[in-house]
This record gives C-alpha cells, sequence and structure tokens, in this order.
C-alpha cells in the first residue's frame, strides 16, 4: 500500500530518524565542566526521591505515627545514656580537679516564693498548733475514730476502695447511705463519737472525689481523686495490712494551707505508731499533687532497706477547704481553687 499522505510520510520519517542512536564519540576531556542532559535528569529525580523534612505528628496513620514517635523517643534517650556514661568518664579520668556537678533546672527548684511558707521555730505557728481543731489529737487526748461512707448507688470498684481504705486507716467502719443526705449523716456520727466522716463519691463507676470531714467542728476539705490502683491490680504487692497503727509521713506541706491540710491528714492516724507492723503511710505533696502510698518495709542490713507496697493508691488534688462541716449552700469557704487565676504560673503552688 502507497501512503498518499505527505505529512504522515515526514512524521514515521522523523519518528525513524529520533530512534537512531547518536555513536559520535566524545573524549572525556570535552566533558569536563559540562553537565549533560542525563545528568540534570539523575539530579532532578535524587531530589524527588527524598521527601522534606517532616514531623511524626504530620503522618495521619495513628499507629505509624505512634510507632515513629516511639522510635524518636528511644533514640534520644540511647543518645542522653551515652553522653551521661561520656561525662561519667570524663569526671573519672579528673578525678579531684573535676568541675562541680551541675544542679538541673526543674519546676520545684524555680518555684514562686510564697508569703504563707510556714517556719517551723514561728511563735505564732506553735501557737495555731496548739489551739487548732487537731491539737487534741497529737496531745493524746482524743483517738481518732473514721465512718467510710460513699455516694448513692456504689458500684462494686467504690465499695472496694473503701475496704480497702478501711483497713489502712486504724478504727475505720464502712457504712452505705442508703440515700440518706450529709446533713442529717453528720448529727448521726457525732452522736456516735466520730472524729471524721470520709465520702467516697464516684463518676461513671469510677473513684472521682473525697469529702473529708472533721467532726463535730470541721474544717471541710474537698478533693478530687484519681489514678486510683486497687490491691488486685498492682503488681508484685505484698500481703495485706495487719491490724497495727502505721507510722505517717508528709512532705512538702510548706505553705499555710498546706500545713493545715497536711494536719488534717496526720489527725486521721493514732498517734502512737506501732512499729513492730512495721507500715507506713506516706502522704507526699508535689506540685499540689498529693500521692497516696501504703508500704511495709524490713531492715536488711545496716545499710539497705526493703521496700513492699500494699496498696491501694491514688492522687488527691485539693478542691476547697470549708470553715465548719459540710455545707453547700451556706457554708463558708477558706480556699476554693480557681483554675484560670492559680494555675496560670507553672511555677507557684498553694500547697
Amino acid at each position: 500500500l502507497e501512503c498518499t499522505d505527505h505529512g504522515s510520510q515526514d512524521y514515521f520519517y522523523k519518528k525513524k530518524k529520533n530512534k537512531k542512536p547518536n555513536n559520535k564519540r566524545v573524549s572525556p576531556a570535552a566533558n569536563e565542566g559540562v553537565e549533560t542532559k542525563e545528568d540534570v535528569k539523575m539530579e532532578k529525580s535524587e531530589e524527588t526521591a527524598f521527601p522534606p523534612a517532616f514531623s511524626a505528628s504530620e503522618i495521619k496513620n495513628k499507629q505509624r505515627r505512634h510507632f515513629m514517635f516511639m522510635k524518636y523517643k528511644q533514640e534520644k534517650s540511647k543518645l542522653k545514656l551515652m553522653l551521661k556514661k561520656k561525662k561519667k568518664k570524663e569526671r573519672a579520668a579528673l578525678g579531684d580537679k573535676a568541675p562541680p556537678k551541675e544542679i538541673p533546672k526543674t519546676i520545684e527548684n524555680q518555684r514562686v516564693y510564697d508569703e504563707t511558707t510556714v517556719d517551723p521555730e514561728d511563735e505564732e505557728i506553735a501557737f495555731d498548733e496548739a489551739t487548732d481543731e487537731f491539737s487534741a489529737y497529737f496531745n493524746g487526748l482524743t483517738n481518732p475514730k473514721v465512718l467510710i461512707t460513699t455516694s448513692d448507688r456504689p458500684r462494686g470498684r467504690t465499695v472496694r476502695f473503701c475496704e480497702q481504705l478501711a483497713t489502712v486507716v486504724p478504727d475505720a467502719h464502712v457504712y452505705y447511705r442508703r440515700g440518706l443526705a450529709l446533713k442529717k449523716v453528720i448529727p448521726q456520727c457525732v452522736a456516735r463519737n466520730f472524729t471524721y466522716l470520709m465520702v467516697i463519691n464516684e463518676d461513671r463507676k469510677v473513684p472521682n472525689g473525697l469529702v473529708l470531714c472533721h467532726l463535730p467542728d470541721g474544717p471541710t476539705a474537698h478533693f478530687k481523686i484519681s489514678s486510683v490502683r486497687l490491691r488486685k491490680e498492682m503488681k508484685r504487692r505484698g500481703k495485706d495490712p495487719t491490724l497495727h497503727s502505721p507510722e505517717v509521713i508528709l512532705n512538702n506541706f510548706t505553705t499555710r494551707l498546706g500545713h493545715s491540710i497536711g494536719r488534717m491528714f496526720a489527725a486521721l492516724f493514732p498517734q502512737d505508731p506501732q512499729f513492730v507492723g512495721r507500715q507506713v503511710a506516706t502522704f507526699h505533696n508535689q506540685r499540689d499533687f498529693v500521692f497516696f502510698r501504703f508500704h511495709r518495709y524490713i531492715f536488711k542490713n545496716e545499710k539497705k532497706v526493703g521496700i513492699q507496697e500494699l496498696g491501694p493508691r491514688f492522687t488527691l488534688k485539693l478542691r476547697s477547704l470549708q470553715k465548719g462541716t459540710f455545707d453547700s449552700k451556706f457554708g463558708e469557704y477558706e480556699w476554693v481553687l480557681k483554675r484560670h487565676e492559680m494555675d496560670a504560673c507553672r511555677r507557684k503552688f498553694q500547697l
């Protein structure tokens, strides 16, 4: 068949002409300093092969994003450990000529000074301690007796938490509310010589609040509870606690408000601990969060001590402190947490 269209003949001719290989040889000296088309194409492909730098937060896949973040954390911790070992070797090599260790900056040691910080040797503080509501407990005139109750219709987790608290606090008794208002419960507690009323509130089957009311004249503190761990949920826990009165440790309650809260916690326990039981209840305040731990200890030798956690454990955050017994309508509050005002500065603490 003959092609009658001359334009198509030119097209086929050009196409065949383009396919012919270029067999011309060029000396390598002539190519020096000259970029060919192939080199430019290679450079462009290399540039497009590697994605630009991005953070793990830009990854849309949740599992992949979490994996990349954990990998980044592991590499960072390895690098930190290597630098630490290197500094340790340098200090060992220098010996006495080594420079002093740097004190790391933390939120605690950068804390804003509070005017209400308590000085233990202050005469005014000593007078207040001798005349406040808790002085009878520390003088040995009164023994604490605690009633533990719950909100209406408590679930199983809250009930178990109350029962385990009763094994930590000596002479504590668990009663159920049965729909009674706290204003009716308080006179009955006073008539039966209870010195404390402890109410555990719950939300969505989880304990979320604690009302601690000192009887008969107050004060009343309201706390938020979080991170509750019961004994069955704890790994390597010890056997159940014995009936011995535990020792009490209070840490970092430095302001006037923190001092009164610390005395409130201490008055829950008898002031004559039985050291035979080797049990310790600790209230540790850090950044206005009060961490509760219950341990048993044993002296292995003159230098080593073994510690075994018994449980339960939980964290408290103070919401308010009220004068007198619980009164939600007409109560007079000494202190109320105002989050947007008081939590504006991260280095200022109330307790």
